[in-house]
């Protein structure tokens, strides 16, 4: 039976790579959804020029995690089978996209892992493209080991953005972060809600290996903690949304 898709890009300031990345989202991921979370570069004029897309656009910069909540609540409003999510920095292979719509069919939750290497997979042969800054790979290190010991998780990659959803279970979330700290309230519920995840393999690609944050969490030791803070109340706060489900299914 075919799978309805779309394909969501959160896009902030990506004058120099959106049009590139649309080109291949256009070509494998079907429909394709642009969140512009309040560019000031150029970008939204050149979204705004075509007629191949569908388009959101925030006013302001809302930060990563609101911009995945609209293509959540836009994905669930249109009645998608499953939603798509990659970056518009050149780190996601739009070819890999029917890959990821395919898998969600025996799974909720498809994440591509930068880390995951397995037999016979090409796309895990690739090579590496720039070099991952070591902070990064430290705190995704430290982070996907937290979430899998407090959560029961087996993940390898906690923050790739590359990602396949079955839109239903989407409806069951109540995302609140909306920034970068997201993926990990994300990974909470999705745990307490039972989900069946898997992983995929994708290419480690970084063209931009200085790529702010933006404000306090560019600096590594701020970002850290301010995870670990989000993970602490991200988990307390699923268990109290986990219960309350208990509870009204039993009455």
């Amino acid at each position: 039976m075919p799978i309805r898709a779309l394909t969501a890009l959160p896009v902030y300031n990506e004058a120099a790579h959106v049009a590139e990345v649309l080109c291949g989202a256009l070509r494998y991921g079907g429909d394709v959804l642009v969140v512009d979370d309040g560019s000031t570069d150029g970008t939204s004029g050149l979204l705004a020029r075509r007629n191949d897309i569908r388009l959101i656009s925030h006013p302001e910069n809302l930060g990563y995690g609101a911009a995945l909540r609209s293509a959540f609540a836009y994905a669930s409003a249109e009645g998608y089978d499953v939603l798509v999510t990659i970056d518009c920095d050149g780190q996601h292979q739009p070819k890999l996209i029917p890959r990821f719509v395919e898998a969600c069919r025996d799974a909720d939750v498809v994440s591509g892992s930068r880390y995951l290497r397995g037999p016979g997979d090409r796309s895990a042969a690739e090579p590496p493209y720039g070099q991952v800054p070591e902070d990064r790979r430290r705190i995704n290190r430290r982070i996907t080991g937290a979430l899998n010991r407090r959560l029961g998780l087996e993940l390898t990659d906690a923050f790739c953005g590359f990602k396949a959803y079955r839109v239903p279970v989407l409806e069951l979330f109540e995302i609140t972060e909306t920034g970068y700290a997201m993926p990990l309230e994300f990974w909470a519920q999705a745990a307490a809600l039972g989900l069946e995840i898997v992983e995929l393999p994708v290419p480690l690609i970084y063209l931009d290996e200085a790529r702010s944050f933006g404000g306090a969490l560019d600096n590594a030791d701020t970002r850290l903690a301010v995870y670990l803070e989000v993970l602490d109340r991200s988990i307390e706060r699923s268990r109290r949304l986990s219960a309350a489900c208990f509870k009204e299914g039993a009455a």
